[in-house]
């Protein structure tokens, strides 16, 4: 006969009568049951400790549980941003997730040195940059980033570049500029550029202003300004007549009627709506004061990536997220960039050189 002693999940067979050494069959059921009641003790003491185990396991740890008294921002509502509450876990407060994007975007501090001011693990932190970057993308950057596509508003650009720069019939000041970033994986040389580190490119069109007209953002540094610019939608608009450019007028004090163009660096082919500066050498009195004249002007553009870059100082360190999410957060610092410039251009004013009446 066998005997089946169940404890828990697990199962002791045992058979009850045995042969002894000279064969005669015993009963060994009181030592199976001695056998069983060990076993009992040791299991029950395994799911004791396995108990205690999942009692100590916290969703958040304490010093994060701290974070509505010593973190660095004051909460307000944003239903952009805003996440909801669910039955094991309270969410991040939009004010909160607003403040840590905004403070990384400054400082480009690292996740963990922000983890410890607002009291937010540095993986949630992760994800937080990247949701609410993504969203001042959706909600601004149809408002504040316009590419025109009409004369007069072609004409508008042209009459500020005229007036604070004194190069008439410009539309733009265009070049691109590297954020370098940590080599994805399985990168190779793809985002490898001449400038000896990994990079996306972040390709802008800049008014007199240094507001952003268009930009093209995520192009992978090996390739040049102009292998970028030929592929650009802008490029393919403006070859089929389709962004409205102005008709030819003349110049102030000339009768003979010229075309409005972009102004851009040697990198970039000539075009009739694109001035580059002359590159031969030995250039004469009049070829060197026009290429000062384009410089002065092109100057635009480098100003409005620096002024980008001091600003977002991320921009200015190895971005260590993946080229997706650099591309996002680029995006949202530009949008960034034209609403100040906007909202605020005294403050953003304040410290250019401006020519009066008498020069």
């Amino acid at each position: 006969m066998v005997a089946i002693l169940s404890i828990g999940q697990d199962s002791f067979y045992s058979d009850t009568t045995q042969p002894d050494d000279e064969g005669h069959m015993v009963d060994f059921g009181e030592l199976d049951i001695d056998i069983s009641q060990n076993a009992r003790a040791m299991i029950q003491a395994i799911q004791d400790q396995r108990r205690d185990r999942r009692q100590r396991r916290w969703w958040t740890r304490d010093w994060l549980l701290r974070r509505p008294i010593h973190d660095q921002t004051v909460t307000h509502g944003y239903s952009k941003i805003k996440k909801r509450n669910t039955w094991y876990r309270k969410c991040t407060d939009p004010g909160l997730r607003l403040a840590i994007t905004l403070r990384y975007l400054a400082t480009g501090d690292s996740y963990h040195t922000l983890m410890y001011g607002f009291r937010v693990a540095h993986n949630t932190i992760c994800g937080i940059v990247r949701e609410v970057c993504e969203a001042i993308v959706s909600v601004y950057s149809e408002d504040v980033l316009l590419t025109p596509t009409e004369p007069k508003q072609w004409k508008a650009i042209a009459d500020q570049f005229e007036a604070k720069w004194q190069f008439p019939h410009t539309l733009g000041a265009l070049d691109g500029k590297h954020v370098p970033i940590r080599c994805p994986k399985n990168g190779g040389s793809l985002y490898y550029n001449y400038k000896g580190y990994h990079s996306i490119v972040l390709m802008a069109l800049v008014d007199a202003d240094y507001k952003f007209r268009w930009v093209n953002i995520g192009a992978q540094g090996e390739f040049s300004d102009a292998q970028i610019w030929n592929q650009s939608d802008l490029k393919q608009a403006i070859e089929r007549g389709l962004m409205g450019l102005p008709t030819p007028t003349p110049f102030p004090g000339d009768d003979k009627p010229l075309g409005y163009y972009i102004i851009a660096d040697d990198a970039f082919g000539m075009r009739t709506w694109l001035m580059k500066p002359f590159s031969r050498r030995c250039l004469s009195y009049e070829e060197r004061i026009f290429n000062y004249r384009l410089s002065r002007s092109r100057r635009v553009v480098e100003n409005a990536f620096g002024i980008l870059a001091n600003r977002f100082r991320c921009l200015l360190s190895v971005m260590n997220q993946e080229p997706e999410t650099v591309h996002v957060i680029v995006f949202a610092c530009v949008c960034l960039h034209n609403i100040m410039r906007m909202r605020y251009p005294g403050d953003q004013n304040l410290l250019l050189d401006q020519e009066d009446e008498r020069h």
